[in-house]
């Protein structure tokens, strides 16, 4: 995983974060204990991706800072509830999205394919995170989304290359 979990966590206490709500994948569960772990962090769990977005927009709109954590197959499931919060609503949430396959060369997991043309098509900011030293991004990132009043997105590579 190119994001160790305590990075995760001390960057999002870091950016004054107060909600996580995701749904693990395989790469993002191993961040559940030390999220759980953490006092200025509650961990939201959602039985579908499309919960994730409606519960960390009521967050948002109750005054809290909520992070959306899933993948990216979630962020495919889930485009009705992100479309509504996003554009209806205009929140400028923010969401780590695991990018499934990406560290897989060769991959042909359409997936893969798909993940940045979609964000693309949706004209969701986002950064990549592929390696260890493109971390700090993150934060980067979601300080400008914040800055300008927009949603934005990380994606956090995933896989074995």
């Amino acid at each position: 995983m190119i994001l160790p979990a305590h990075e995760i966590v001390s960057t999002a206490e870091g950016l004054g974060i107060s909600h996580v709500v995701w749904l693990p994948d395989s790469a993002l569960g191993p961040w559940e204990s030390e999220l759980l772990g953490s006092r200025k962090l509650s961990l939201v769990r959602v039985c579908r991706e499309g919960e994730a977005w409606t519960i960390a927009a009521g967050l948002q709109l109750g005054g809290k800072r909520p992070l959306v954590v899933i993948q990216c197959t979630g962020m495919f499931e889930s485009g009705d509830a992100l479309r509504n919060v996003l554009f209806d609503l205009r929140l400028p949430l923010f969401a780590v999205i695991g990018y499934r396959g990406f560290l897989v060369p060769g991959s042909t997991d359409s997936a893969r394919h798909y993940t940045e043309p979609v964000l693309k098509a949706w004209g969701i900011d986002y950064v990549l995170i592929d390696s260890p030293k493109a971390a700090p991004k993150l934060a980067e990132h979601y300080r400008a989304c914040q800055a300008a009043g927009r949603a934005g997105v990380a994606l956090v590579a995933e896989g074995k290359g």
